[in-house]
């Protein structure tokens, strides 16, 4: 087992940084764990600058909540930097975070993103926005919401649901209209959203099994 030894701060941290950087996954995330451990301030960059090229899911999950275990005034304006990053993964990673540290300043950037054109960022976007929404602004997050309906595979039709759905009735109306929508994609994915809202225990794979044949024929 390698122990990540972060005593010697000659150059800050710097075999904990090193060890972030490391080929071995376990070392990696031990690594993360350190530094959420130690709550250094002087770690947010490194930690930040890691989630956006880090591959495995365990990994970035620690870092996060590392960049969480740090003070939000020195975090949040980081993570809204990063939502303007060109990296797609520094994107979603941001998203996520902020959704985890609660700060609603952040919604006016996070909602700008809900269609951005790569999915994982869209749908961290949504997952986001549903917890940062500020009160009385609901309804117009699910009208912005429902313009996704018909996105995507089937994970993330099924995510742009659950954020509708948890918006509760104000996402009633809206879904409501994109029933009538021209578009049969559309049309089915309101419907499984509606189901979904009034049946947390429905189908949601057959639903959109429907949409898939119904936007074939066309009817």
């Amino acid at each position: 087992m390698v122990v990540v030894n972060t005593t010697d701060q000659g150059e800050p941290h710097t075999r904990l940084l090193d060890a972030l950087a490391a080929t071995d996954s376990s070392t990696r995330l031990r690594a993360a764990l350190s530094a959420g451990t130690l709550c250094d301030p002087d770690l947010a960059q490194a930690l930040l600058a890691r989630c956006a090229v880090e591959p495995d899911f365990f990994v970035r999950d620690m870092l996060t909540w590392a960049l969480c275990r740090l003070p939000s005034e020195i975090t949040v304006p980081r993570l809204l930097e990063e939502l303007s990053s060109a990296t797609a993964q520094a994107r979603s990673q941001a998203l996520h975070t902020l959704s985890k540290i609660g700060d609603r300043t952040a919604w006016p950037a996070v909602s700008a993103l809900l269609h951005d054109m790569h999915d994982e960022v869209a749908l961290s976007a949504w997952r986001a926005a549903v917890v940062l929404v500020p009160s009385g602004a609901e309804g117009e997050l699910a009208a912005d919401l429902v313009k996704a309906l018909g996105r995507g595979d089937h994970d993330m039709q099924l995510s742009a649901s659950r954020a509708l759905a948890a918006l509760g009735s104000d996402a009633a109306p809206v879904l409501h209209a994109a029933g009538a929508s021209r578009d049969p994609r559309v049309r089915a994915h309101a419907a499984a959203t509606e189901r979904l809202v009034n049946d947390p225990e429905s189908s949601f794979t057959l639903s959109i099994e429907v949409a898939k044949r119904v936007a074939a024929t066309g009817t």
